[in-house]
C-alpha cells in the first residue's frame, strides 16, 4: 500500500482517524484558553492586589504552575483528582465503584493551570502599562468600576497583552500533544496508533507536524488581524 492509500478516508486509510484527532487537538485548545486567561486574569488581579497575602497568592501561583513541567502536571492532574473523587465518593458510599476522570477534562485542566499561570504575567505586565492618565480622566466623569475597566482598561489591557497571549496559544497549541499520554485520542496518539499499525513512521509524524505547523500559520494570520485591529487609531512613532 502507497503512502497516499495509508491516508485515504474510509476502511482502507487512516485519514478519518487522523482527522478525528486533529479536531480533538483544536477542541482541546479551544477549550483551555478561556478558562486560561479567567485563571489568568485571576492571578493578576491578586498579584496586583493592595493586600499582601492576595499578592503571595498570585505570585506563588505563578512561581509554582511555570516551575513545574507541563507533562508532571498532566500527572499530577489526572491522577490526583481522580484520586480525590474516589475518597469523596468512597466517603460518602463505601461501596461505591471506581471513577475514572475524563482525559479531556484533565487536560483541559492541567492545560489550563499552566496558561493562567503564563497569562497571568503576560496580563500583569499589561495592567501595569495602563495610562493613568486616563483612568483618572474616567474616575473624574464619574465611571463605575465596571465602565472604567470595560471601556478604559480593558481594550488597552488587550493591545498590550495581545502579542505575548498570541504567543502563548501557539504554545497552547502544540502543548496539546502532552495529553496523548493518557490515552485522549488527539493527533499525536493516532498518529501513534497509526505508525504502530503501519509501520511508516516518517509518513504519519510528517503529517503530523505538517498540521501543527498549519494551525500554527492560521494562528499568526488571525492574531495579525486580532493585533491591527487592536492597534487601529494609534499612530506609530
Amino acid at each position: 500500500m502507497d503512502n497516499l492509500s495509508l491516508l485515504a478516508f474510509g476502511s482502507d486509510g487512516w485519514g478519518d482517524e487522523l482527522l478525528s484527532g486533529l479536531l480533538v487537538t483544536i477542541q482541546l485548545a479551544i477549550t483551555t484558553l478561556p478558562l486560561g486567561l479567567l485563571i489568568g486574569f485571576a492571578v493578576a488581579g491578586a498579584s496586583l492586589s493592595s493586600h499582601p497575602w492576595l499578592r503571595r497568592i498570585g505570585r506563588g501561583y505563578t512561581t509554582a504552575a511555570r516551575g513545574i513541567p507541563e507533562l508532571l502536571t498532566l500527572f499530577l492532574v489526572y491522577n490526583g483528582i481522580a484520586m480525590l473523587l474516589n475518597g469523596v465518593w468512597r466517603w460518602i458510599d463505601a461501596e461505591a465503584g471506581f471513577v475514572e476522570l475524563s482525559p479531556f477534562i484533565a487536560g483541559v485542566i492541567a492545560l489550563s493551570v499552566v496558561f493562567g499561570a503564563f497569562s497571568g504575567e503576560v496580563l500583569r505586565g499589561a495592567f501595569q502599562a495602563l495610562d493613568r492618565g486616563q483612568i483618572e480622566a474616567g474616575q473624574a466623569i464619574g465611571l463605575s468600576r465596571w465602565d472604567l475597566f470595560r471601556f478604559i482598561k480593558l481594550p488597552q489591557i488587550w493591545r498590550f497583552a495581545l502579542p505575548g497571549l498570541g504567543n502563548l496559544w501557539v504554545n497552547l497549541l502544540k502543548d496539546t500533544a502532552l495529553v496523548s499520554i493518557i490515552a485522549l485520542n488527539d493527533l499525536l496518539r493516532m498518529t501513534n496508533i497509526a505508525v504502530g499499525a503501519t509501520k511508516k513512521p516518517f509518513t504519519f509524524f510528517l503529517l503530523a507536524c505538517a498540521a501543527y505547523w498549519l494551525l500554527s500559520i492560521l494562528s499568526e494570520v488571525v492574531l495579525a488581524q486580532l493585533e491591527a485591529r487592536a492597534n487601529r487609531g494609534i499612530r506609530r512613532a
